[in-house]
């Protein structure tokens, strides 16, 4: 009898955390082509099997085992009370949960009376109303939180990136709850299977790949042998720049990976400090 082949079972977000994710999981290699319209989409590898779902599934079906590994964003993680291990912060989708309220409301006016309150994170929100010592009758929405207010809730709990949606529908932020961005999770038990943690292992190195490859570029110059200790001494690197001689022997090649954001500063000290041929390029992938 045929022996099953083992996988590493994953959960894709849709909606907006999945452009970050599918964008990432295709500069691994993992997908080809990914689509939210395929709730199963084929992989390159075929030890990992990956299935599209809303994120606010996701905790829950990592919890009870159903998955191995799955993306969400951590107000789902804390919404849903999730017993799963984070294994990455990303840093995608970042956003706020917040409590908001229409402009004319205070806080002391609605805690002297027992307001109506919409969200979708039931639990979050209970939280955070008996904290604040609320009076008041919860509305469990679906989306379109904010279209509530002013007629159908006096205070939503949602999330937002920049506020502007808030404001559009004439609300004010009372209080910022917490912060969330995507995360990578898994089911705690993983680990206990030799084969899945390895996969794992294997899956978080090559992501980790990606990220830092986005974070760096490549420098590549040449410079003349006498100005090539004092070059090389200004040059941040993630070990040591990598020095080749010349084909003419009257100078050297350099090259040297450095964050984005130092490459606009260097180049023009480089070339006032002699280099020449200088060149910019980005990375796919930087495993250290």
């Amino acid at each position: 009898m045929r022996k099953k082949q083992k996988v590493l079972k994953i959960l894709i977000p849709k909606g907006r955390l999945f452009p970050a994710i599918s964008r990432l999981l295709k500069e691994i290699g993992l997908f080809q082509e990914i689509s939210e319209q395929s709730y199963l989409p084929p992989c390159s590898d075929s030890q990992i099997a990956a299935k599209l779902m809303k994120p606010q599934n996701i905790p829950e079906l990592v919890d009870i085992g159903s998955y191995d590994a799955g993306f969400t964003g951590l107000d789902w993680i804390i919404e849903k009370k999730a017993k799963v291990e984070e294994i990455l912060d990303l840093g995608f989708n970042p956003v706020r949960i917040v409590a908001a309220t229409p402009k004319k409301n205070s806080l002391s006016s609605l805690q002297s009376r027992k307001i109506m309150v919409a969200s979708e994170y039931e639990n979050i929100a209970r939280s955070y109303l008996k904290n604040r010592g609320f009076n008041y009758y919860f509305i469990k929405t679906f989306g379109a939180t904010e279209a509530f207010p002013p007629d159908d809730a006096d205070l939503i709990v949602d999330n937002t990136a920049t506020g502007k949606t808030l404001k559009e529908h004439g609300l004010k932020i009372l209080d910022i709850i917490m912060h969330s961005s995507t995360r990578l999770i898994i089911n705690p038990t993983v680990k206990n299977d030799s084969w899945k943690k390895e996969k794992l292992d294997e899956l978080v190195m090559l992501i980790k790949s990606v990220l830092n490859a986005r974070e760096r570029v490549i420098l590549e110059m040449n410079v003349e042998t006498p100005r090539l200790e004092e070059l090389v001494r200004i040059l941040p690197c993630m070990r040591a720049p990598t020095v080749a001689p010349l084909f003419n022997g009257t100078g050297y090649a350099v090259k040297v990976a450095v964050k984005k954001e130092e490459a606009s500063r260097l180049i023009p000290l480089l070339k006032k400090m002699g280099a020449t041929d200088i060149l910019e390029y980005e990375l796919r992938k930087v495993i250290i």
